[in-house]
């Protein structure tokens, strides 16, 4: 196996490794970061030092405006920009976004690239993806989808309820997950601002990184033209999983430069404060927190990068995405973790960035999938895997 990365690839690694450091870390103090993550203006700005530098919306093909990297390029590059917070939201890579772009560029009609995909990936404007729903909708299961979608001449009347959609405030449009008469799933296209698309309120939560936050919709007869269906109709779920395996590893990708940037504060923190007379990382118990996190970085790392190759031979990956995942938000969260408590007090206060990267990535463990949910598909696969097997 070749870990190699080609001379391209570096070069554009040392690129975005040095937009973070100089155009983005100087302003993760910007007190336009919210509750329910940065404001419109601060975004703005963001993009507008991204796209000067060539390092907007990267992921996007060549010829909608990108770089049209591989899996591989994309696990480097995301890495390198999430190692601030606010990097992916500068880079046009963030969730929901990213995984909208990449779902529209496969199934997404020529007339809904121009009205919608362009814009949002020349960072004009922002989209969310509406699928999770309040008790007794569709959550983990995403079986019990309860939003439905009647067609009425040449429209789709939708009605139902979403909450946890991300990025909500402020989209321009959004992608809505029904369930049609047929009993299927299908995807509809809207502008947020049509009547009956309401946001009902926003939710408070751990994170405050998604631009747009996390919030509770409400689509009241809904009217939404059956051009703007996405896809065909009844393949919703399907399409799902083009979007899900692609998105949930840039999750790991993203998170995975979070961690290493909490890692490298407590590393320079505990190679300068000194502790009953000696450097606090040469005290065995916390230079082992610091052992420990390179070994879970590494594996992680491996894992994302094992995963995007996969995904570059034109695999699925679903199963591959399905262990990572785990793997991941397991890994980064110790990571994370261990480095809140090398820091002590620093760790626990806004005195160092590692408390805000603490709770931006607690959720990890919950979106996409709980890590239970994955566990749970990944053991039914071996179970029916050993069925064939020798007894």
């Amino acid at each position: 196996m070749n870990f190699s990365l080609p001379d391209d690839l570096l070069a554009l690694q040392s690129r975005v490794r040095e937009f973070i450091a100089r155009e983005i870390l100087p302003m993760e103090q910007d007190p336009r970061q919210t509750a329910h993550g940065p404001r419109a203006d601060l975004r703005q700005e963001l993009v507008a030092k991204a796209r000067s530098w060539g390092l907007l919306t990267p992921h996007a093909s060549r010829e909608m405006g990108g770089l049209g990297l591989s899996h591989v390029a994309k696990a480097v590059l995301f890495e390198e920009a999430a190692y601030s917070p606010l990097g992916p939201t500068a880079m046009n890579i963030h969730a929901p976004d990213e995984g909208n772009i990449h779902l529209m560029e496969v199934v997404a009609t020529e007339a809904q690239k121009d009205r919608w995909l362009r814009p949002l990936v020349q960072g004009h404007i922002r989209s969310c993806f509406a699928m999770t729903e309040p008790a007794p909708g569709a959550g983990s299961d995403p079986s019990m989808l309860a939003t439905t979608a009647v067609r009425d001449g040449d429209h789709y009347v939708i009605n139902g309820h979403k909450w946890l959609i991300t990025g909500a405030e402020g989209a321009s449009f959004a992608i809505i997950m029904a369930r049609t008469e047929d009993g299927n799933a299908t995807m509809f296209l809207t502008d947020t601002d049509r009547p009956g698309f309401r946001l009902e309120r926003m939710m408070d939560s751990l994170d405050t990184c998604f631009t747009g936050g996390h919030a509770v919709l409400r689509f009241e007869n809904l009217r939404v033209p059956a051009s703007d269906v996405l896809g065909e109709v009844g393949k919703g779920f399907r399409y799902a999983q083009v979007r899900l395996a692609p998105a949930r590893l840039t999750h790991c990708m993203r998170w995975l430069g979070q961690a290493r940037r909490a890692h490298d504060v407590a590393c320079a923190y505990a190679a300068r404060r000194e502790s009953f007379g000696r450097k606090l990382g040469e005290h065995q118990g916390v230079g082992f927190m610091l052992a420990d996190n390179e070994m879970d970085l590494l594996t992680t790392r491996l894992a994302i990068w094992h995963c995007a190759w996969v995904l570059d031979q034109g695999e699925r990956g679903n199963t591959e995405s399905s262990m990572v995942k785990v793997i991941s938000s397991e890994g980064i969260w110790r990571v994370i973790d261990r480095s809140v408590q090398v820091l002590g007090g620093q760790g626990v206060t806004s005195e160092a960035i590692v408390d805000r990267i603490f709770r931006d990535a607690r959720g990890f463990r919950i979106y996409d999938g709980p890590n239970e949910v994955h566990r749970m598909s990944l053991a039914k696969k071996i179970l029916a895997r050993g069925q064939g097997g020798a007894d």
